[in-house]
Protein backbone atom coordinates (compact mmCIF):
# COMPACT_ATOMS: atom_id res chain seq x y z
CA UNK A 1 0.00 0.00 0.00
CA UNK A 2 2.27 3.12 -1.24
CA UNK A 3 1.76 6.60 -0.93
CA UNK A 4 0.58 8.19 -3.86
CA UNK A 5 -0.60 12.09 -2.86
CA UNK A 6 -0.93 13.25 0.43
CA UNK A 7 -3.88 12.05 2.64
CA UNK A 8 -4.66 8.79 0.74
CA UNK A 9 -4.76 5.40 2.02
CA UNK A 10 -0.86 4.57 1.46
CA UNK A 11 -0.04 8.20 3.48
CA UNK A 12 -2.79 6.88 6.04
CA UNK A 13 -0.93 4.04 6.35
CA UNK A 14 2.52 5.20 6.47
CA UNK A 15 1.24 7.74 9.17
CA UNK A 16 -0.04 5.46 11.53
CA UNK A 17 3.22 3.32 11.31
CA UNK A 18 5.26 6.18 11.80
CA UNK A 19 2.63 7.13 15.17
CA UNK A 20 2.95 3.52 16.33
CA UNK A 21 6.38 3.54 16.18
CA UNK A 22 6.52 7.14 17.86
CA UNK A 23 4.01 5.66 20.89
CA UNK A 24 6.62 2.69 21.28
CA UNK A 25 9.73 4.84 21.64
CA UNK A 26 8.06 7.66 23.06
CA UNK A 27 6.75 4.70 25.64
CA UNK A 28 10.43 2.88 25.81
CA UNK A 29 12.32 6.21 26.60
CA UNK A 30 9.71 7.61 29.26
CA UNK A 31 8.07 10.61 27.03
CA UNK A 32 5.08 12.18 28.13
CA UNK A 33 2.50 12.50 25.10
CA UNK A 34 2.01 15.98 24.58
CA UNK A 35 1.20 16.23 21.26
CA UNK A 36 -1.60 13.57 20.71
CA UNK A 37 -4.23 16.26 19.62
CA UNK A 38 -2.12 17.29 17.37
CA UNK A 39 -2.59 13.81 15.84
CA UNK A 40 -6.40 13.67 15.58
CA UNK A 41 -7.03 15.14 12.32
CA UNK A 42 -5.18 11.51 10.62
CA UNK A 43 -7.90 9.43 12.60
CA UNK A 44 -10.22 8.92 9.68
CA UNK A 45 -7.63 8.05 7.67
CA UNK A 46 -6.39 5.33 9.60
CA UNK A 47 -9.89 4.32 10.07
CA UNK A 48 -10.18 4.01 6.52
CA UNK A 49 -7.46 1.78 6.16
CA UNK A 50 -8.38 -0.34 8.94
CA UNK A 51 -11.57 -1.24 8.34
CA UNK A 52 -10.43 -1.82 4.10
CA UNK A 53 -7.99 -4.54 5.91
CA UNK A 54 -8.44 -5.71 9.29
CA UNK A 55 -4.98 -7.20 9.59
CA UNK A 56 -3.36 -3.97 8.55
CA UNK A 57 -3.25 -2.64 12.88
CA UNK A 58 -0.91 -6.09 13.31
CA UNK A 59 1.24 -5.40 10.07
CA UNK A 60 1.49 -1.60 10.90
CA UNK A 61 2.56 -2.51 14.70
CA UNK A 62 5.19 -5.03 13.39
CA UNK A 63 6.77 -2.31 11.20
CA UNK A 64 6.42 0.12 13.99
CA UNK A 65 8.36 -2.17 16.64
CA UNK A 66 11.04 -3.58 13.88
CA UNK A 67 11.73 0.58 13.27
CA UNK A 68 11.57 1.32 16.94
CA UNK A 69 13.96 -1.82 17.67
CA UNK A 70 16.33 -0.50 14.88
CA UNK A 71 16.03 3.43 16.53
CA UNK A 72 16.93 2.01 19.88
CA UNK A 73 19.44 -0.15 18.48
CA UNK A 74 18.19 -3.56 19.08
CA UNK A 75 18.86 -4.98 15.59
CA UNK A 76 22.29 -4.67 16.17
CA UNK A 77 22.48 -6.70 19.71
CA UNK A 78 19.87 -9.10 18.11
CA UNK A 79 22.05 -10.01 15.28
CA UNK A 80 25.20 -10.04 17.49
CA UNK A 81 23.02 -12.64 19.90
CA UNK A 82 22.20 -14.69 16.76
CA UNK A 83 25.68 -15.11 15.51
CA UNK A 84 27.07 -15.80 19.09
CA UNK A 85 24.82 -18.77 18.95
Amino acid sequence: MGRKRWGDEGYAAEELVAELGAAFLGAELGLRPDHVEDHAAYISGWLKVLRDDHRFIFIAAARAQAAADYLLGRKAAAEGLADAA
